[in-house]
């Protein structure tokens, strides 16, 4: 169950985070170790962002950095806000039909 609700359903702790503040890879998956106990495998990660992405959910721009590579940083959308409030409100539903 643990694996079902946290690397294959990586999309609602990304949307949590990116609604704080702008991140990139590594910074998401190192929040979501320190916030919710658990490091997304890195693949994946790059999967679900892509598909956050293409799906509208998120947007993305390269920063520069000085004397380094532009790092890639993920920002929300106002879709990807519905999609994380509507989101948290079935699993809610969800969990309360379970009790």
């Amino acid at each position: 169950m643990k694996k079902k609700t946290t690397a294959e359903m990586l999309w609602p702790y990304f949307l949590k985070l990116l609604k704080e503040r702008p991140m990139h890879v590594y910074e998401l998956r190192q929040q979501v170790h320190k916030k919710f106990g658990w490091k997304p495998p890195t693949v994946t990660s790059y999967i679900v962002l892509h598909r956050l992405r293409r799906d509208g959910y998120v947007i993305s721009e390269l920063k520069e950095q000085k004397g380094r590579p532009p790092k890639k940083s993920y920002m929300i959308t106002k879709k990807g806000e519905d999609l994380l409030r509507d989101g948290v409100k079935y699993l809610k539903e969800m969990c309360s039909g379970l009790t």
